[in-house]
């Protein structure tokens, strides 16, 4: 069989790698952070699914885990505290050819933040959301967060954590999230698989990736006991199992929880630039 030469006008298809996704900016987190983990999934997930740099944007509020987009070769957006998902909300709406994902951490996204989370669940908007939990304040030096567990002793709770530890995984489902997993930074595949079925869910998707920090609350050994995998025999359709699994205490299920892929009613704006005059035309007739 002839090979017929690429003319002036052809090029061969770009083979991406994990190094095209990378800048020159070199994380500064702690040596064994999981977040390190969490990078090179999300990395590798871009590799595995070809998406070009410049289709790229990822959003971020303040936090250790909030330093990632200047990590990654894309769009980045590095916004106030807690205010991730709804500038990321307002950059799908206005560019929804754009991959879109906010980042950060249980902090950012559960405590000043938490009052967007509801809101973007519910509205259903295609971001891929992935939150990396850690159970501490990192970047302020070990205070409680809303996820530490009942009586963990910090420096903000020296008598032990009087405060319940919130559960995000409910939070999210009881809130509409159409797609809600969780995964875990010792498991980066595993991790970047759920990632890719977030990305190409055709809405709100939510991950949990539990990222221990070695610094100021180190639980990688504790996850590792609790951790195990969804069995496959798990309907992902049964919003009841999911929020069963999204309750536990004493384990911590990884995999994907729920997923509804059915298109809403807002399917139209999703999928359509937003147009601010059109829409006040359409409102006040």
């Amino acid at each position: 069989m002839m090979t017929i030469p690429l003319t002036a006008t052809e090029s061969a298809p770009v083979k991406r790698k994990a190094a095209d996704y990378r800048t020159d900016l070199k994380p500064i987190w702690c040596a064994g952070c999981g977040d390190f983990a969490v990078l090179a999934a999300i990395q590798q997930t871009f590799v595995a699914m070809q998406i070009d740099p410049k289709d790229l944007a990822i959003v971020s509020g303040i936090g250790c885990s909030s330093r990632l987009p200047g990590f990654v070769q894309s769009y980045g957006l590095h916004t106030v505290h807690g205010r991730a998902l709804p500038t990321a909300t307002g950059l799908k709406l206005a560019r929804p050819d754009l991959t879109v994902m906010a980042v950060g951490g249980d902090g950012d996204f559960f405590s000043i933040g938490i009052g967007h989370l509801p809101h973007a669940a519910r509205r259903d908007i295609n971001i891929t959301c992935i939150v990396m939990d850690n159970e501490i304040y990192g970047l302020t030096k070990g205070q409680t967060s809303p996820t530490s567990p009942y009586g963990h002793t910090t420096k903000s709770t020296p008598l032990g954590n009087q405060a319940m530890p919130l559960h995000p995984l409910a939070l999210v489902l009881a809130s509409g999230a159409t797609f809600v997993a969780r995964g875990f930074s010792s498991q980066p595949k595993h991790l970047a698989e759920l990632i890719r079925m977030g990305i190409e869910h055709p809405g709100f998707a939510f991950i949990q990736a539990m990222s221990p920090c070695v610094t100021f609350y180190d639980t990688y050994k504790l996850y590792k006991e609790k951790v195990y995998q969804i069995p496959d025999s798990h309907d992902v359709s049964d919003l009841g199992a999911a929020m069963h699994y999204a309750m536990e205490k004493d384990r911590l299920p990884l995999g994907l929880l729920y997923r509804n892929s059915s298109r809403s009613a807002a399917v139209e704006m999703r999928s359509q630039p937003f147009d601010t005059i059109q829409y006040l035309d359409r409102f006040q007739a």
